[in-house]
């Protein structure tokens, strides 16, 4: 990159031009300013570093010259939803961007954007080893083709870095295969289709699987094997090895089980001890997390140890950091046991690739079964001298775009949202509701915008940055913002994993000044109802609004979160009513009744769950009394003629035997819920309950046991 520099400036078409180098890294941009400021003669010119935006625009609105570094979050305007001033309109400005993989790709409302609004007429080079090639994220459609490819292949051939060897050492998931479809239920749950919701729903599926991948049994069969296997490598070659965990708990318990099996390696302090785990924290983590906590200079000092060839320092254990841009030659083994793929996989396993004396080769361990994610990454990154397949042609890229531009036009056919790029963030705020009700309209009008939205921005990333692509910008951004408030109403709606990929990145953020994700309950003018309550107000507020198959949604959104907070409690009347929401919708649906009628079923509805939530104070029980008396089938009239009084002391003997004979684990005990059916039977039958009525309702009792049971055996 430095001598590239210092071409082009000496250049004398270029008219003494001003670099800007760019990363998206505090310690990046302070590493390449470190080389660059070492090459200030081939510069012609001390470079300089932006200490901040105010200081970034000054140093920017130079005539001529200079070489700025800077981070891409500086081009940042002064008010979340405002445009960038432009600093220069200047044509002979190069932006040099390292890592140019990452960064670079949102150009509604994200950095991209706003550099470019910054500097219309400036030149971009990219410089990566991991260029990336998505439906939404393309580094060649954003920088051009490639101007020059040295690929892996050819370092090695050249000498430049050692061969990458593989060994599958697959430590097998404790997880029964009964078990698989119980893994984190919640996740196959309907997610409202909003993309934050979503995200925090992925997140407690990685957790399932940190838990299963982290199980105590498992750590110890790793250490075992690692300790092994790294000594044997240590008879015939000297060199250092990298552990990468998949969380921050696994590597400090797979520290505690390596210095278990050789103390020796255990130091306790940072200049002393053959293992170390490096990790970011705080003092509000864990206990024995914090030996390994440390601050930026004493990382620097363990980085700096484990460089050193000769250092005692043999082993560390990692989870995110040091797997990009850090480089020790004598790394020779690294062992990989956290799921990874694509770029972020080979910018990982590069780390045991240079070259070291006599070192013949890197060798990456793989303990979690990643074979098929690094032939996929290796047939990416080595297509020696760009002879792959051009990663796609801008001109039939932007043909699609606009082709999916104008479907989403044609769906706001007579809708005016030109509010949306001249008016004022609440402006375009009071938009959505009407926008929202003239989709909503329309014939399956939901489904084929949500639909269209998507398959535009998947078509926009591709043809950024093209003129033709920022020209549409605002009105894609519109189109996402309506997208996203209709598809929080769609409960249900699940979204495959490129639409998860995008949906933040590429969503519009100017439709609230604050930048948080759109509430359609504000957006339609209504005050967040407080959901186990829903009043007669807010009902009222809602049978008002003059959009009316919004209203449908809202309603529709609301009962199912409450249907669901119930089913966490009383399984029978959450059961009974997501039976009544659904005949409703299906009628909506099929347009067999008129949408004020819907409107009206669905706060009947809501008045009815209101009036069974306080049912409990009016029979004397309490809520958990409830829900197992709902699950004698008290409307059942073979029931009915136990008498009410009968079955109200059925339901508390019930919450009563039930709660002592639970434990944490009785759903997966079958002794215990043997037990349990025994219990329940003999109640029954103690109090004369239908012996035909018996086998179904024992079910049903167990069944609203289970909810209620986590928080009984912690109680």
């Amino acid at each position: 990159m430095a001598f590239y520099a210092g071409r082009v400036i000496l250049h004398p078409a270029m008219e003494n031009p001003t670099l800007v180098v760019l990363t998206d890294r505090n310690d990046l941009d302070d590493q390449l300013f470190g080389t660059f400021a070492a090459c200030r003669d081939l510069l012609r010119q001390p470079p300089v570093q932006a200490a901040d935006r105010a200081d970034l625009r000054e140093k920017l609105k130079v005539a001529s010259g200079g070489v700025v570094f800077t981070t891409i979050q500086k081009f940042f305007p002064e008010e979340k939803g405002d445009r960038h001033p432009v600093l220069s309109e200047r044509r002979n400005i190069v932006v040099i961007a390292d890592e140019a993989h990452r960064s670079q790709y949102d150009f509604i409302d994200g950095f991209a954007r706003h550099m470019r609004d910054a500097l219309p007429h400036a030149s971009f080079v990219g410089f990566t080893g991991t260029p990336i090639e998505k439906a939404d994220a393309n580094t060649r459609a954003v920088f051009g083709d490639y101007i020059s490819v040295y690929d892996i292949q050819r370092a090695v051939v050249d000498g430049a870095t050692v061969p990458i060897y593989y060994e599958s050492r697959l430590a097998r998931l404790e997880l029964k295969e009964s078990e698989r479809p119980k893994i984190d239920p919640a996740f196959e749950e309907a997610t409202e289709g909003e993309e934050v919701q979503r995200k925090e729903k992925l997140k407690t599926k990685w957790a399932q699987l940190e838990a299963v991948v982290g199980s105590e049994k498992r750590i110890k069969l790793i250490a075992r094997d690692l300790v092994e296997h790294f000594e044997s490598r240590l008879a015939t070659m000297d060199g250092k090895a990298m552990v990468v965990a998949m969380s921050r708990r696994i590597a400090v318990e797979l520290y505690r089980e390596l210095v278990a099996l050789r103390p020796a390696w255990h130091g306790k302090d940072d200049e002393q001890g053959a293992l170390k785990v490096v990790m970011t924290g705080s003092a509000s983590d864990p206990l024995d997390w914090q030996p390994h906590i440390r601050n930026k200079p004493r990382r620097e000092t363990l980085a700096n140890r484990f460089r050193e060839a000769k250092d005692p320092f043999r082993i560390v254990i990692v989870r995110d950091m040091w797997l990009t841009g850090f480089d020790a030659p004598s790394l020779h083994t690294m062992y990989v046991d956290k799921p990874m793929r694509g770029h972020g996989l080979m910018q990982a396993i590069a780390r045991v690739n240079r070259v070291f004396k006599d070192k013949p080769g890197g060798l990456v361990v793989d303990y979690l079964g990643l074979a098929d994610e690094l032939k996929q990454a290796l047939a990416t990154y080595t297509e020696a001298g760009g002879t792959g397949k051009t990663a796609l042609d801008q001109a039939e890229a932007v043909a699609l775009m606009l082709e999916k531009y104008e479907v989403c036009r044609s769906l706001f056919h007579g809708f005016d949202w030109r509010p949306w790029t001249s008016g004022t963030p609440q402006d375009r705020l009071s938009l959505l509701p009407a926008a929202q009700e003239h989709i909503l309209a329309q014939d399956d009008g939901k489904n084929r915008l949500l639909r269209a939205a998507t398959e535009l921005s998947q078509a926009f990333a591709l043809a950024v940055p093209h003129a033709d692509a920022l020209r549409i910008r605002d009105d894609v951004g519109f189109f996402q913002a309506v997208r996203a408030v209709l598809a929080k109403s769609a409960a249900g709606e699940r979204k495959t994993d490129e639409e998860l990929d995008h949906a933040i990145r590429q969503i519009i953020s100017k439709a609230v000044v604050s930048g948080e994700v759109v509430d359609i309950f504000a957006a339609a003018g209504l005050k967040k109802p407080d959901i186990s309550i829903l009043s007669d107000e807010f009902l009222a507020d809602v049978r008002g609004m003059p959009q009316r198959n919004l209203a449908v949604e809202l309603l529709q959104k609301l009962l199912k979160g409450e249907i669901r907070m119930r089913a966490k409690r009383n399984v029978v009347q959450a059961r009974s009513f997501a039976e009544l929401l659904e005949q409703v919708v299906r009628k909506y649906q099929n347009r067999a009744i008129e949408t004020a009628q819907v409107i009206e079923d669905l706060i009947q509805l809501a008045k009815d769950m209101r009036a069974a939530g306080a049912r409990g104070e009016k029979l004397g029980l309490s809520d958990d009394e409830v829900a197992f008396y709902d699950a004698l089938e008290t409307n059942d009239s073979a029931v009915k003629v136990l008498g009410d009084d009968t079955l109200k002391a059925i339901a508390r003997e019930l919450v009563t035997t039930v709660r002592k004979n639970v434990t944490i684990d009785w759903t997966i005990r079958d002794n215990v819920r043997a037990q349990l059916r025994v219990y329940v039977k003999r109640i029954l039958r103690k109090y004369g309950y239908p012996p035909d009525k018996q086998e179904k309702a024992t079910q049903t009792v167990l069944e609203q046991a289970e909810v209620l049971s986590a928080e009984w055996a912690i109680a």
